[in-house]
C-alpha cells in the first residue's frame, strides 16, 4: 500500500491564468461568480471545495485553456517516465488489490501512458479525477504484450469468457507468465474492444478478424503494477480536476470512436475470412 497525498494544484493554476489573461483576483471573481474572499482563502491555503473548483476550471476550459493536457506534456518533459490513473472518487492510497473485478489482467494498480486514456475511463463520473505518477520498472519482472493472440487470450481469461479453453496448454502458459510478473505492459482494451474479443471467444469471428479490428482501434498502452515491490516504484505527482465540459467533450469523442470500431469490424470481416477460430487454435 502506498499513500497518495497529492491534490489539485489550484493555487498555481489560478496564478497561471491570471498572468496569461492579465487579470487580477477581483476580475476573476467577477467572471467566475466566485467571491474574492474565497479566492483569497485559496491563495493562502492552496486548496478549495470541489464546487469552487468546478466553477473555476469550467471557466478556464470554456476560455480554451486545456490545462490538464498541457500539463501532461510539461511533466513528461520534466520527468520522462510518467503514467496516469483515472479515479472515480479520488485516491488516498494505492494497493495491488483495489482494482475492480474482472480487470484485463486481474488484481493490480492500472495506469495508462497518456492523460487522455485515464480520462476516458472515468469521464462518466461526476466526482472523478486523474492522477499523474513518476515510475520505474528497474529490477522488476515485466511481462510485455503486443496486440496479439496471446494478449487477447490473456484478457479473455482474466475477464472470464474463455470457459473450458482456460485449461488449454497455451492459455495456462500465458497466465503462468503473467502471474509471475511485477508489472504488465500491454495494449489497453476498453469495453468496446472487449466486445470484439468476446465475439472471438464465442466462435463468431476468427482470430484474424478480431486482431485486425483491435489493432486498428488502439488506445495505447496500459501498465499494471501487480506487486508491492512494483508499487514502491510509483511516486504521485499531481491530481487533476475534471470539469464538466472536459468530461462531456471526452464522452462525445468516445461515442465517435465507438462508430469507428463498428466500421473497422465490418471491414475486417470482409477482408480476413480465412483465419482460424478459437476451437481450431486451442483444440
Amino acid at each position: 500500500m502506498i499513500k497518495v497525498d497529492c491534490g489539485y494544484n489550484i493555487k498555481e493554476d489560478i496564478r497561471f491564468f491570471l498572468e496569461s489573461e492579465r487579470m487580477n483576483l477581483s476580475d476573476l471573481a467577477e467572471k467566475t461568480k466566485i467571491s474574492r474572499t474565497t479566492f483569497d482563502g485559496i491563495m493562502k491555503k492552496g486548496r478549495s471545495a470541489d464546487s469552487v473548483c468546478e466553477k473555476f476550471y469550467t471557466y478556464v476550459y470554456e476560455n480554451r485553456y486545456r490545462m490538464n493536457i498541457v500539463k501532461e506534456e510539461l511533466i513528461r518533459e520534466k520527468y520522462q517516465d510518467v503514467l496516469f490513473h483515472g479515479s472515480k472518487n479520488g485516491l488516498s492510497e494505492i494497493t495491488v488489490t483495489g482494482s475492480r473485478d474482472h480487470c484485463d489482467f486481474g488484481p493490480g494498480f492500472y495506469l495508462g501512458e497518456k492523460y487522455s486514456q485515464a480520462l476516458a475511463f472515468v469521464c462518466e463520473n461526476e466526482k472523478s479525477s486523474v492522477y499523474s505518477f513518476k515510475y520505474s520498472v528497474d529490477n522488476l519482472k515485466v511481462k510485455r504484450f503486443a496486440c496479439s493472440l496471446e494478449w487477447m487470450l490473456a484478457i479473455c481469461c482474466y475477464r472470464g469468457t474463455l470457459g473450458d479453453f482456460t485449461q488449454s496448454k497455451m492459455v495456462r502458459q500465458i497466465i503462468a507468465e503473467t502471474e509471475d510478473s511485477d508489472v504488465i505492459i500491454a495494449p489497453i482494451a476498453d469495453n468496446k474492444m472487449f466486445y470484439i474479443m468476446a465475439q472471438f471467444t464465442d466462435g463468431e469471428i476468427n482470430a484474424d478478424v478480431a486482431l485486425h479490428s483491435l489493432s486498428a482501434s488502439s488506445l495505447g498502452s496500459q501498465y499494471v503494477f501487480r506487486s508491492e515491490k512494483a508499487l514502491k516504484k510509483l511516486v504521485p505527482i499531481e491530481k487533476y480536476y475534471l470539469c464538466r465540459p472536459e468530461r462531456e467533450e471526452c464522452k462525445a469523442r468516445l461515442n465517435e470512436r465507438s462508430y469507428e470500431i463498428d466500421t473497422k469490424l465490418k471491414l475486417a470481416k470482409r477482408e480476413f475470412k480465412n483465419g482460424l477460430y478459437i476451437e481450431e487454435i486451442l483444440k
